[in-house]
């Protein structure tokens, strides 16, 4: 989808407030509240924009360890993939799952309360996985960045 630069103004004000009105988002983004609110639907149909949510902050809410888990798979199984993507689908611990190339096959972005959560997690559950051959974790000591802003990359095609 080509985006002009009134629609990468109008994401971008959502991006900073996802709560603004239609009336004073159209004021922002200099139109009329009927072109802007068609333009927005316009975004949402063409599923530029998800969704909208709030941010929430994992520590004041009890979550004290996050983690990055890198997973290896036995491979010689018919349905290996599909089995260990049902199962990290259903860990509320995993916040993120991607599938990477290098020495292993997933890795995996983890939350717990506590170090004691996290090892039961990594225990009981992801180490019993059908299929899994070795865990490699990375505690998470401080984030640097954290944004899912992908207005700048797509602003500078």
């Amino acid at each position: 989808m080509n985006l002009d630069a009134i629609d990468l103004r109008i994401l971008s004000c959502l991006q900073q407030n996802g709560r603004i009105s239609n009336q004073e988002l159209a004021e922002k983004v200099a139109l009329s509240p009927s072109a802007c609110l068609r333009r927005l639907r316009n975004l949402e149909e063409q599923g530029v924009i998800r969704g909208y949510r709030p941010v929430l902050d994992a520590e004041r809410l009890g979550i004290e360890l996050e983690a990055l888990v890198h997973v290896s798979m036995r491979q010689d199984e018919a349905g290996w993939h599909e089995r260990f993507v049902e199962q990290v689908r259903g860990w509320p611990e995993v916040v993120n799952a991607c599938i990477v190339t290098g020495h292993s096959n997933y890795v995996l972005r983890v939350q717990a309360r506590n170090l004691k959560h996290f090892s039961d997690f990594v225990v009981n559950r992801l180490n019993r996985a059908n299929g899994v051959t070795d865990i490699r974790s990375e505690i998470i000591l401080q984030t640097i960045k954290d944004s899912d802003d992908v207005l700048d990359l797509v602003a500078r095609r």
